[in-house]
């Protein structure tokens, strides 16, 4: 068997590079912050290696020592759903061109307090 010649996989490289840095999934949360009772809560969803056009993203909260809620999710169309619990209160839009989701909680009780999420489904 021949040795291959180096310029052989010369183009390999950047193509590779290429694909895995755009395969990468990130969703960054950013707002929040201390607030209290009777406040707003505004939470964006910075998202990148993916289009908003295409996965749906979900919100999720998680009070110390429990388990995950669900918050509501928003569709690629731009419908929503919201938890039950918190159907009066809660607003959840994005900017496609942007890559933002955004989040807002208002009328904020000491039961909302919990570390806030975003996730998108896996596929």
């Amino acid at each position: 068997m021949e040795p291959r010649r180096p310029d052989s996989q010369g183009p390999a490289l950047p193509i590779c590079l290429l694909l895995c840095v755009y395969s990468q999934v990130s969703l960054v949360e950013s707002g929040g912050g201390v607030k209290k009772p009777g406040e707003t809560l505004r939470l964006t969803c910075t998202v990148s290696g993916f289009s908003l056009t295409s996965y749906e993203v979900h919100w999720v909260r998680q009070p110390t020592g429990k388990g995950l809620d669900w918050l509501g999710v928003i569709w690629t169309g731009g419908v929503t759903a919201y938890s039950n619990a918190l159907k009066n209160r809660l607003s959840v839009t994005k900017d496609n061109s942007k890559s933002q989701v955004f989040l807002q909680l208002t009328g904020l009780q000491p039961g909302d307090t919990s570390v806030y999420y975003c996730a998108r489904e896996t596929q």
